[in-house]
């Protein structure tokens, strides 16, 4: 995909979350939920016409946006639809969770696939992919927590340009730890090094 179209769908994201807290300050809950819906219904259509293919996570969280928008629907109460980012984020970390102990992380398998000769450590890849298991499910909560006690102005905010924010946070301290296990592997490799020159 050219970056043209990837940045079309950077912001086709933000919308179902932006439909809905307009049409919830302005309408009856049943249509900000159905307009919600109705632009995570496109989004997906989109997806399909760009890319012939839909990721397995982006059906889960299709999916997950159509039940609780459902349920919304049916109790007219938008209290679900705005739970979808806490039930997703909990939801991918126990997935990931159980991947990595069965010994087969998703990133792990993801950049086995990859065209490359050069290929980090299995210890970095996995040592990220427990960190992104944690975060998921740390916000996942803090969603939850946003949707049960606060508005839903703040609701949509974290949903979207808060959300790339907090990611951008975690993404700088997660170089960092990476820089000082590079440091580590690397110290340790040196070591290695000058005991095997020892040798007899």
């Amino acid at each position: 995909m050219d970056k043209s179209i990837s940045k079309s769908f950077f912001l086709i994201s933000f919308l179902p979350a932006i439909a809905y807290w307009y049409l919830e300050a302005n309408y009856p809950i049943r249509i900000a939920v159905a307009g919600g819906l109705a632009l995570a219904i496109l989004e997906m259509i989109l997806e399909w016409i760009f890319n012939k293919h839909i990721h397995t996570v982006s059906k889960a969280n299709f999916f997950l946006i159509l039940l609780l928008g459902g349920m919304s629907l049916l109790g007219d109460e938008g209290i679900w639809f705005k739970l979808q980012p806490c039930i997703t984020g909990i939801g991918i970390s126990a997935f990931m969770a159980y991947r990595l102990k069965k010994g087969t992380g998703l990133l792990v398998e993801f950049v086995n696939d990859l065209p490359m000769k050069n290929k980090p450590p299995h210890f970095f890849i996995e040592s990220m992919e427990k960190h992104l298991t944690i975060y998921f499910f740390v916000t996942g909560l803090f969603m939850g927590y946003i949707a049960l006690f606060h508005s839903t102005d703040t609701w949509a905010f974290f949903k979207t340009i808060g959300n790339y924010i907090i990611f951008a946070v975690f993404y700088f301290f997660e170089i960092l730890w990476c820089r000082k296990l590079a440091k580590d592997y690397a110290l340790a490799q040196r070591q290695k090094d000058v005991l095997k020159s020892f040798k007899p």
